[in-house]
């Protein structure tokens, strides 16, 4: 019978502090949940994950006691706590299994299966001109389809698309046993927009080796243009700030200005996917409610804009299928620790684990002849814009601009699903002066994964780039300090930041809850 090893995670946190997480029991669901961590909080930045199954505290298994003592295990841990967690898939498939999770002697498993499992890749090609820049060949005697004549540069590369990568699916259908001119065909006949499910050579052996099927459900979204949004958002006092409508589907509408809602980075009309990390698109809109209200004082939202819900449509693939692979990415290692873990909208010393600081700049420009000094690129048919040909000596080199930044705000408007031709418009009616808040392309894809909204609030007063303008010193200091003082969190009043359990307002208890 195959093994599942936990993982050990450690937290501290100061007095009076939360270890930023809600132990949850829910009707229907096995076992003590991790549920609604808290952006920046020690147990997000020490990897805990939304549906994370909590076997042991400080050493004692707990899988099998109530609610009620598990808590008391915790909070009487004082400000240091140990937990043996097993990540929702495997432990799901654990006590299907029968395993007994309070043995400890296990074979390293990471969400049940292979930690360096390769994976099929999905590649969405918007037509330039008149050509996607790439061949398909076949070879007598060879299975299959493959990429060749891909071009440098070019539409399918830049999707990533590489040499000699395997056909598996063209939009969400299998051709892997059709013929060369039929391929054809289809790709001729899908129109300006395409998604491939490709193999290269190694996952191709892998998975011919373990005799599995490879379909759209194990393939990576790292390649796709767009992304998926995860909201944490918390209750306000007039509560969450939108409606939710069901059209077909489930979709966010009447969005309050100032709400949590709008704080949270939600936008009218995205279509509501999975409530703390549960699939909602087979659900009524009274299911919905009741998830959500279930939830507390705060939830975690996977949103799809209507371009994002385009591209994995296009593919027949769940948007959950990004939150899944950040999931899988950002395991920890077996031991985690994490000891007074700062929260990224404060200014001080990044966790230790953190090789790279994971925060954009604030960068500030005044044209002079010869411009702001830089290009704005994007990808023809797809939303997002880059930095090119920075200047050197130039105002945006002079700031802390490097080319291939992410464009994330102009002017403090959010640009990142915005078309080119638009946010080419603002800077235009920008004038002399331009303020743009940009993100290396690491640290951009690295807070993507991790479902982070990337705003001001990850400003610290160390990360504000240099002002190139001829504004006097008390100007600019005076511009700084309230700069800062709007990137400042608002610190919660008392009774928001304590909670006692609670349970869902309904006369059948569905779910029992503890922030911790």
């Amino acid at each position: 019978m195959a093994g599942y090893k936990p993982r050990v995670i450690t937290l501290s946190k100061k007095p009076k502090q939360t270890f930023g997480f809600y132990l949850r029991v829910e009707n229907g669901e096995e076992g003590h949940l991790i549920r609604c961590l808290e952006m920046g909080g020690p147990a997000e930045l020490a990897g805990m994950k939304d549906g994370d199954r909590i076997l042991r505290v400080n050493g004692t298994f707990v899988d099998e006691r109530s609610h009620s003592e598990v808590v008391d295990l915790v909070k009487n841990s004082g400000t240091s706590v140990t937990f043996h967690i097993l990540d929702e898939s495997s432990y799901k498939q654990a006590k299907a299994q029968g395993v007994n999770l309070s043995s400890p002697g296990s074979k390293p498993v990471a969400n049940g299966v292979e930690k360096h499992r390769p994976k099929p890749k999905l590649c969405y090609l918007v037509k330039s001109s008149s050509s996607f820049g790439f061949s398909i060949r076949s070879v007598e005697g060879e299975h299959g389809l493959f990429m060749t004549e891909v071009t440098p540069g070019g539409t399918a590369e830049r999707a990533g698309v590489r040499l000699n990568d395997r056909l598996v699916e063209l939009n969400g259908e299998n051709v892997e046993n059709i013929t060369h001119d039929e391929a054809v065909d289809k790709i001729r006949r899908a129109g300006s927009h395409i998604m491939f499910l490709l193999v290269d050579e190694e996952t191709d052996k892998f998975y011919q080796k373990t005799h599995a099927k490879i379909g759209s459900w194990l393939a990576t979204t790292k390649y796709l243009p767009r992304e998926p949004r995860i909201s944490n958002i918390t209750k306000g006092s007039d509560g969450y700030g939108f409606t939710l409508r069901e059209e077909a589907r489930h979709f966010i509408r009447d969005i309050e200005r100032g709400s949590s809602a709008e704080k949270a980075h939600l936008k009218e009309k995205d279509r509501l996917v999975a409530v703390d990390g549960r699939d909602v698109e087979s659900c009524s809109h009274e299911e919905v409610v009741d998830r959500i209200k279930q939830s507390g004082n705060k939830c975690c939202l996977l949103v799809v804009d209507k371009d994002t819900d385009q591209v994995y449509k296009l593919g027949k693939v769940s948007p959950l299928l990004y939150m899944e692979e950040m999931n899988d990415s950002n395991s920890p290692p077996s031991y985690t620790e994490a000891v007074n873990l700062p929260i990224p909208t404060r200014s001080s010393t990044p966790a230790p684990e953190r090789k790279e600081e994971l925060r954009p700049k604030l960068c500030k420009l005044e044209k002079t002849s010869d411009g702001f000094g830089f290009h704005l690129n994007s990808i023809l048919g797809v939303c997002g814009h880059y930095l090119q040909n920075v200047v050197k000596g130039g105002v945006a080199d002079k700031v802390g601009m490097e080319n291939d930044d992410i464009v994330v705000e102009v002017n403090g408007v959010n640009v990142e699903q915005s078309h080119h031709d638009d946010v080419v418009k603002i800077i235009q009616d920008s004038g002399n002066y331009l303020e743009m808040l940009v993100a290396k392309r690491s640290v951009y894809d690295k807070l993507k994964a991790q479902g982070v909204p990337i705003t001001r609030q990850l400003l610290g007063e160390t990360s504000y780039a240099q002002v190139h303008s001829a504004k006097t010193p008390e100007a600019s200091k005076r511009e700084r300090l309230e700069e800062e003082e709007e990137a400042r969190p608002t610190t919660p009043t008392e009774p928001e930041r304590q909670r006692n359990s609670s349970v869902s307002s309904s006369s059948s208890v569905e779910s029992v809850d503890e922030r911790l």
